[in-house]
């Protein structure tokens, strides 16, 4: 095995057996980069010398169980603040923006110890379901370099999936972080809307981002979620629970746990073969001593709908920031302070971006607010309903993550709609707030990836992962890593 095909937990192993260096497993991590990054296109910036200088320094450093991250080197998502490091969110008006301060979830992997290799690709802003709306170029998916990786945190799951990085970080605002997992046959987990801070993240639609992990199995995401949850007093969003130690929960065996599979998300659209890795994944849960019965999530048709106004209404608002003035992109303009504002928006801002703005503004409008904003957010509260119903019933939710296996590049690009309907499994729970997981189930007989999604009440991430790890102890080792 090359280093850089460690997971988090065997990287610190030998890491603390002083098998290898944290500077050896950089450079390997680094070298692997320059070899297939041609090729996948996973990172806007790559941070070559300081990760290698970080990891000398960290081999000098004594352990402890204070910096469990200690030495392991990490990818960041281009969206989330890293101080002296560039951070771009994938779009042209902020190119050149080095941040002055971490976010709070980066400052608290480097706090742990992490080494940061550099900062992943994304759909401009996090708006998108495939990494193409990136403002610089596509990443590819690393099993089929003719199929998307997924989004937008793409670049950070083809990163994981490439061998690019021992885990990553990315955020989920509607699927960001599941939707991808999936398509890159990796693991990722969107935690509970307060779980992470979002102090440092930079605001796409602010009642539903949420940072979380995309690792190489179930156990390293857990260890993630070690070190990033908590509360913070910069995000006052972020809520003031206890952070247990998540991975205790990884334990063998389901015996009293209730599994609910809503009959909404096995219709109409669903890829069969999609269908069938779930409902074999289901059966591994079974086999685990879950009971599995069918629960209903009745609005779920209204989900996409209503996450179309409640996103990019909130977009519209965090957006407006960018306007030349004080930082980012400037196209200076002859004839005004409004045509400056103009210009620098048009050029700075790619189409989906645009295309979400103008849709937020409109919602927001004089005269349609009630009409679409206030609606959406009634149709919101029902769809939290739905689940807080179901989970009465059961105590995890089962279900597909997307309705089909990674589509091609270019296939969607100019059908906005179809492309937003790629996140119709995973829209409900971002709406709801509720914490969900996505590991893989297997591969179609094309060798895509197939994840399945597993979903929890408020907080529970600790049911979600223990699921999710008996699935992965059933499953076994897929067998096979994509050849690049």
């Amino acid at each position: 095995m090359e280093l850089y095909d460690l997971s988090i937990a065997r990287c610190r192993k030998l890491l603390e057996e002083r098998e290898v260096t944290s500077r050896e497993v950089t450079a390997s991590v680094l070298g692997r980069i320059e070899r297939v990054e041609g090729s996948v296109r996973s990172f806007i910036t790559v941070n070559a010398e300081e990760a290698l200088n970080d990891a000398a320094l960290k081999d000098k450093e004594e352990q402890s169980p204070e910096k469990p991250l200690l030495g392991v080197p990490l990818a960041v998502k281009d969206i989330i603040c890293t101080k002296g490091l560039r951070t771009t969110c994938g779009s042209r008006i902020l190119e050149g923006f080095v941040p002055p301060f971490d976010a709070t979830c980066v400052a608290r992997l480097r706090s742990a110890g992490a080494v940061i290799i550099g900062k992943t690709n994304l759909d401009e802003f996090a708006m998108g379901s495939s990494t193409e709306n990136s403002g610089f170029f596509p990443t590819k998916n690393p099993w089929d370099l003719n199929r998307v990786p997924g989004g937008s945190s793409g670049g950070s799951a083809a990163a994981v999936a490439a061998g690019e990085c021992i885990g990553s970080l990315g955020t989920d605002t509607g699927g960001s972080i599941r939707q991808p997992a999936s398509h890159c046959g990796v693991v990722g987990l969107k935690p509970t809307y307060g779980r992470v801070s979002r102090y440092g993240l930079v605001a796409f639609a602010s009642s539903l981002d949420q940072a979380g992990p995309i690792t190489k199995d179930v156990l390293d995401a857990a260890i993630l979620m070690n070190v990033i949850s908590g509360h913070d007093p910069k995000d006052s969003t972020c809520a003031p629970v206890e952070v247990p130690d998540f991975t205790e929960s990884l334990i063998p065996g389901l015996g009293g746990l209730k599994v609910g599979l809503p009959r909404e998300y096995f219709g109409e659209g669903v890829d069969p073969e999609v269908a069938g890795l779930v409902r074999r994944a289901v059966e591994m849960l079974k086999d685990a001593g879950a009971e599995v019965k069918e629960v209903s999530l009745p609005h779920t048709d209204y989900a996409v709908a209503a996450y179309y106004i409640i996103a990019p209404a909130e977009a519209s608002s965090n957006l407006a920031r960018y306007d030349g003035v004080r930082y980012g992109l400037r196209v200076d303009e002859d004839r005004g302070l409004r045509e400056m504002y103009e210009a620098t928006r048009a050029k700075g801002f790619g189409a989906e971006v645009k295309r979400r703005i103008v849709l937020g503004t409109y919602a927001l409008s004089s005269g349609y607010y009630d009409a679409y904003y206030r609606k959406a957010s009634q149709v919101r509260t029902l769809v939290l309903n739905d689940f807080k119903e179901a989970f009465k019933e059961v105590d995890i939710i089962a279900a597909p993550v997307a309705p089909t296996p990674a589509f091609k590049l270019g296939e969607l690009v100019d059908d906005p709609l179809t492309m937003y309907l790629s996140d119709v499994f995973t829209l409900p729970g971002s709406l709801a707030g509720i914490p969900g997981i996505s590991i893989p189930a297997g591969f179609t007989s094309r060798g895509l990836p197939v994840g399945v999604q597993i979903l929890g009440p408020h907080f529970g991430e600790e049911v979600i992962l223990k699921a999710a790890y008996n699935v992965e102890l059933a499953r076994g080792d897929l067998g096979k890593a994509p050849e690049l």
